[in-house]
């Protein structure tokens, strides 16, 4: 078989696509007609072909052709066909988004299988197969954790054990060269639902901790440990150059593209470019004058529906005396990205800010969390003893970096203002990571009843095992005694109020789910869905998110 994986549709505009794939060998790709020849990384082989001279406002079928063979759609395909659907004027104001985090591979072992349920995105998938086109999603945003390195399967250790060029330094629990995180991302993306579906709604994808390691980046103590671990190296550019290949490079329009300097030396490069992707790597790694080498957060517009996706993991600063969730050059650019024009002079009716991790925790947590920071920085015991806590118990979210906390809430409340005379309907920030599901209704300092309403909107996880005490943990931390007592406490301990002002919109939903994000026109509104079978889910809560609904 000459295509490996994909086609996987990435970035799509009104009259251009971004297709990827994945050959067994060296090729020329082509897809209606626009072509592009492989870059080998490793030994391994892939190809971006940028799709031009589409119609706008249509669903357009496509095939895959590998030097000249149709290689997509596969032979007896129980699938509808593949299409690229292209955005336009005629339906700007329509949008159906599905997202969700935390996707775990699919198990072939029969307890772990009952252990972690049923896939929601492959249900959906499977659904979505037997049901009209119109009612397909515009757009699949996977928000973290798309591949679990530090958490394998029972397939991926045996695959790692039997290498005989395995470095003896590697541990036998996780992932560390580039071959083995190309097995990973083949273990979740071959499943037939999860391929077809990846390959006709356009994806959007952003890294979260378990794409790298549990805790990434979470201190710069955590970052100094793992630098004394001598296969953290190699583990560091295998992540981060994989991450480059599999999910950075759609994310980027044709424009972007052609205007990005590592795609270009990449394109014009003979030979494996794995020299170039350790390069590559080793400045999206390191911290310099206060920002990272390599920005991964991107905008997508989709109509008068709008994305910021925020690289809340590696774009983090934490050398010297700074934590900062985003250094001061890319939170910059988050802050233009979120009030800046359409570029065809329209008002962005609802904006998405997309962060793995979330902006809005349960009230109890994010005192905890900020405290937390406060006892971490502090010299001797008390900040040993602080750091061990914030590992341990995942103190690493938005609330945790109180000063890009506040910053994130000021580009909430500008964005919700609006630049024009007319501000957007909703701004939501969407997340994962946190194994429960919920909507946060928030309110702002100096932002009226008139401006947009802002929420927080979480679905996790995709397909994940939760404990039961992490469970009792969360509908706790959402309590409002909790949240009392939190609040004195870290008062007590000098952490100041946070200015929003936020609490759940219903119950906090546990197990595997989807949710969907629907927009038409002004409106919108956010459902969770619950897998029942392998081809049905039963919806959990349905909020709407525009002020009409809002008394």
């Amino acid at each position: 078989m000459t295509l490996l994986l994909g086609p996987v549709l990435r970035h799509v505009g009104e009259t251009t696509a971004v297709v990827w794939v994945q050959t067994a060998r060296p090729a020329t790709v082509e897809v209606l007609g626009s072509s592009a020849r492989t870059f080998e990384v490793a030994g391994h082989h892939f190809a971006l072909v940028v799709v031009t001279g589409l119609e706008p406002d249509a669903r357009i079928p496509y095939e895959v052709h590998v030097d000249g063979e149709r290689a997509w759609p596969l032979p007896h395909s129980p699938f509808p066909p593949s299409v690229i659907p292209t955005r336009g004027p005629r339906t700007a104001g329509r949008a159906r988004i599905v997202f969700g985090s935390c996707r775990y591979v699919k198990l072939s072992d029969r307890k772990l299988a009952a252990l972690f349920g049923l896939d929601a995105l492959d249900a959906y998938s499977a659904r979505m197969a037997g049901r009209p086109a119109e009612e397909w999603p515009s757009a699949l945003l996977l928000l973290g954790d798309q591949v679990y390195a530090d958490e394998l399967t029972p397939q991926t250790r045996r695959r790692i054990a039997g290498r005989r060029d395995r470095h003896p330094d590697w541990p036998d629990d996780e992932i560390v060269g580039f071959d083995e995180y190309v097995g990973l991302y083949r273990d979740s993306w071959i499943d037939p639902e999860i391929r077809w579906v990846m390959s006709t709604v356009p994806t959007a994808m952003i890294f979260d901790d378990h794409d790298v390691r549990d805790d990434w980046n979470t201190s710069a103590t955590w970052r100094a440990e793992m630098a004394r671990t001598p296969w953290w190296r190699e583990r560091i550019r295998s992540a981060l150059a994989s991450y480059w290949v599999y999910q950075h490079l759609g994310n980027l329009s044709p424009e972007e593209l052609a205007a990005d300097p590592d795609w270009t030396k990449v394109q014009a490069a003979e030979g494996d470019v794995w020299p170039l992707l350790v390069d590559l790597a080793d400045r999206a790694d390191a911290e310099v004058d206060g920002s990272k080498g390599l920005r991964f957060s991107f905008r997508w517009d989709m109509g008068r529906s709008r994305l910021v996706m925020i690289d809340s993991r590696n774009a983090r600063i934490l050398d010297g005396d700074e934590h900062l969730m985003l250094g001061e050059r890319e939170f910059s650019w988050v802050e233009e990205q979120a009030t800046a024009p359409t570029t065809d002079g329209e008002d962005v009716d609802h904006l998405l800010l997309g962060t793995s991790v979330p902006w809005l925790l349960a009230p109890a947590l994010g005192d905890l969390e900020t405290v937390n920071e406060i006892a971490a920085a502090r010299p001797g015991l008390r900040g040993r003893i602080g750091e061990a806590v914030r590992q341990a118990a995942d103190m690493e979210h938005w609330p945790a970096f109180r000063a890009s906390f506040d910053r994130l809430g000021e580009v909430v409340g500008r964005a919700a203002r609006g630049a024009g005379p007319r501000p957007p309907a909703t701004v939501t920030v969407v997340s994962g990571d946190v194994h429960h599901s919920y909507t946060a209704r928030a309110e702002l300092p100096g932002v009226p009843a008139s401006a947009a309403r802002v929420h927080q909107v979480v679905c996790s996880p995709v397909h994940n095992h939760v404990p039961g005490a992490v469970r009792a943990a969360f509908r706790l931390a959402w309590s409002k005694p909790a949240a009392a007592w939190a609040r004195a406490w870290a008062a007590h301990h000098g952490a100041p109020a946070p200015g929003p002002q936020w609490d759940r919109v219903g119950s906090p939903l546990f197990g595997n789910h989807i949710a969907t994000l629907l927009v038409d026109g002004r409106h919108a509104e956010v459902i969770f869905e619950k897998p029942r079978s392998a081809s049905a889910l039963d919806e959990r809560a349905r909020v709407t998110l525009s002020a009409e609904d809002h008394a």
